[in-house]
């Protein structure tokens, strides 16, 4: 009798030295590590109505053999063995691959469960599975799990059985009553069972739902609880504006601010009333007025006596927030200034000595603002532009400026909300979805390589009227691995057939940061017509007079990639254009192309990119602040991850989470996890 689920696996009946070296390489050496050992997927033996099944669908079907056996031999070790099966009303053929040994068993008159792929107009079964007797002899469902070495579905299945029959009398309930009384879900028993063993199909699904649940809830209560101590331990300052200034200042804009502007403005304004330190998120897509946002906020800050600050990634950035600030702020008595590695040694000690004394009152900047001797009298809102671009370090430099600053990050990269709920769930998160009036929106086509001159002769008559062109490519240099357009050879190409007409550059990131902004500069003041570039081009960059975008294998990059790179035209008056030359050959490279054609919309581009990619992928790299969840899925969970976090807001806010019995397992759960305080836990 199993009196611990931490007891050994070797414990069970028919787990040797080899099982159990394989289960150790799984990750499996307890009964507790056996039991939460999820199956991937399950197997459908259910018996289905040939009439009623969709061509190539997955079938289980029951039958008599009607006919000898015929095996084809194929060359060496291959081979088709071809049977007659009455399958109810049905005369079909079974076909089987390289499984010869059935021909002395599949004999006329033997009674059989197949299990294959349909192919309907053939009236044909490509068997997969087949068990020798009627259905009453199988399960409806089989788990299957991923296992190594040569350890069999078969034999796992008999150790989980084991495992789930010794542990389901002393297996701790991890689930509150209330929580699942309140959403009818299964006990933790049930539940297993449900998973490893299911009755049937709707026993699958609410187990599932229960462990969807559960993980999602866990998860969203380590966030919570974090937040909660943070907000506790890390107070921040109150930050008492002027709102008649402010509200001047928003009415000397040259346009009236958008609905989404107007509410992410004032729920910026809410977070600097409060003596908490605002760490917030904006996510706004490409040109839907993101620095007027982050101008009235740091004005907010001046006009209570507080200085601001705004951190971006590049130079030519940094010049542009800049130039866009002093324009805004200058008029109502704000000194705006500029900090960057360029500025020359006797310049940069007055700007750091006017800063550090609180004659400038917003300072913008790259890297160098986090340089040790640059100093501020009282800093108190500090703002990060495309704040991926910076690392946890440099982003914490900047803070500690100042005695607990309100920040502010900002991304044009839209992000789903179900991966803005997990990856940045410790912080609020606000949107801009709505782009301001009059904003022409880009024409967006997708050619094949043969039509490339087309495109030319398009791009040639932008230029002749005045306007300019990017060009982006997926490589610096030729590869011998892959087929795809590089950024020297079209360069090279287009310097040719443009020799003496229009300029053009090349920028990529193998160049310095120097060079790359002297040629960003040159593109900036109009000294080049045309920029071929790598995708370095992608951030922040504005360029009024740039109309016209060629982006070379478009199949080979992310939705939001691809929107990004858009978003470098269609900034000013003009109308725009964006033309991806790619020749799919998946099926999601196609559904990616279409997606861009038929819409602008950058958060809807972001779902999109999430169903087709995964929330691995989704940003470029495995995201550290992304969970590996056993059950759930971001994608097609996100109403249950909503709900989730709605009721970990609560449970962390209540009395009875913190004291009540029916929370104990819950409480355990986060200590263990690290999200508390260990003398937190009654």
């Amino acid at each position: 009798m199993v009196t611990d689920i931490l007891q050994k696996v070797t414990d069970l009946k028919g787990v040797g030295k080899s099982s159990a070296e394989v289960m150790r390489l799984m990750g499996i050496e307890t009964l507790n590590d056996l039991i939460w050992t999820f199956p991937y997927r399950h197997e459908d033996f259910r018996l289905k109505d040939l009439a009623e099944t969709p061509h190539n669908e997955r079938v289980t079907v029951e039958g008599r053999i009607e006919s000898e056996p015929v095996v084809l031999y194929l060359g060496r070790n291959k081979s088709r063995l071809q049977v007659q099966m009455l399958a109810g009303r049905h005369l079909i053929k079974l076909v089987f691959f390289n499984q010869g040994y059935l021909r002395n068993k599949l004999i006329p008159g033997a009674i059989v469960t197949v299990t294959g792929k349909w192919d309907k107009g053939r009236q044909v079964i490509n068997g997969s599975n087949v068990v020798f007797g009627p259905k009453t002899d199988q399960a409806d469902f089989e788990p299957v799990y991923s296992l190594k070495g040569k350890l069999t579905q078969k034999k796992f299945r008999q150790f989980m059985r084991q495992a789930l029959d010794e542990v389901k009398e002393i297996l701790p309930e991890s689930l509150p009553n209330p929580l699942r009384t309140d959403y009818q879900l299964l006990s933790i028993q049930e539940a297993l069972e449900g998973i490893h063993f299911p009755k049937d199909a709707h026993h699958v699904k609410q187990a599932r739902r229960r462990f969807v649940y559960e993980e999602l809830l866990q998860f969203q209560l380590k966030i919570q609880a974090l937040r909660k101590i943070r907000r506790e331990e890390d107070r921040g300052i109150a930050i008492h504006y002027n709102l008649q200034k402010v509200r001047e200042f928003i009415s000397s804009l040259p346009y009236e601010l958008t609905n989404a502007q107007k509410r992410v403005v004032n729920e910026i304004s809410k977070d600097l009333l409060v003596p908490h330190r605002m760490n917030r998120l904006l996510q706004g897509d490409v040109g839907s007025g993101k620095t007027v946002v982050a101008a009235i906020g740091l004005y907010s800050a001046v006009t209570a006596g507080f200085q601001g600050a705004l951190m971006a990634p590049t130079e030519i950035l940094a010049e542009q927030h800049a130039a866009s600030l002093d324009e805004w702020l200058r008029p109502f008595g704000v000194e705006v200034a500029l900090l960057s590695g360029s500025i020359k040694a006797k310049a940069r000690r007055e700007l750091i000595e006017r800063l550090a004394n609180g004659e400038i009152d917003v300072v913008v900047g790259t890297h160098a603002l986090i340089q040790p001797d640059v100093t501020f009298r009282k800093l108190g809102f500090v703002i990060t532009d495309e704040q991926h671009r910076f690392g946890v370090e440099q982003r914490r430099i900047l803070r500690e400026k100042g005695e607990s600053p309100d920040v502010l990050f900002m991304t044009a990269t839209p992000i789903p909300r179900t991966l803005s709920i997990t990856a940045f769930g410790e912080m609020d998160v606000s949107i801009i979805d709505e782009m301001p009036a009059g904003r022409k929106k880009i024409q967006t086509l997708w050619v094949k390589h043969e039509q490339f001159n087309q495109v030319l002769s398009r791009m040639e008559k932008e230029l002749i009227a005045g306007r300019q062109a990017y060009v982006i490519c997926p490589l610096i240099e030729e590869s011998d691995k892959l087929d795809v357009q590089n950024a020297v050879d079209v360069y090279q190409q287009l310097a040719t057939v443009f020799k003496g007409k229009f300029k053009v550059g090349l920028m990529h990131g193998r160049l310095s940061a120097v060079e790359k902004d002297e040629v960003m500069r040159a593109y900036s003041e109009g000294k080049l017509d045309v920029l071929v570039s790598t995708t370095v081009v992608e951030v922040g960059v504005n360029v009024p007079n740039a109309t016209f975008m060629v982006i070379y294998d478009a199949e080979r990059f992310g939705l939001a990639q691809l929107h990004q790179l858009r978003g470098r035209v269609g900034r000013g008056e003009y109308q725009s254009y964006c033309v991806l030359i790619a020749d799919p050959k998946s099926e999601e490279g196609k559904e990616r192309m279409i997606s861009m054609t038929e819409t602008n919309d950058g958060f809807r581009l972001a779902e999109k990119d999430l169903e087709l990619r995964g929330p691995g992928d989704f940003f470029g790299k495995k995201q550290s602040g992304l969970p590996e969840f056993k059950m759930a899925d971001l994608v097609h969970d996100y109403r249950a991850l909503e709900v989730a976090r709605q009721d970990a807001v609560r449970l962390i806010q209540s009395e009875a989470f913190w004291h009540d019995e029916d929370y104990k397992v819950l409480r355990q759960n986060l200590q263990s996890s690290g999200a508390l305080d260990g003398e937190r836990i009654d």
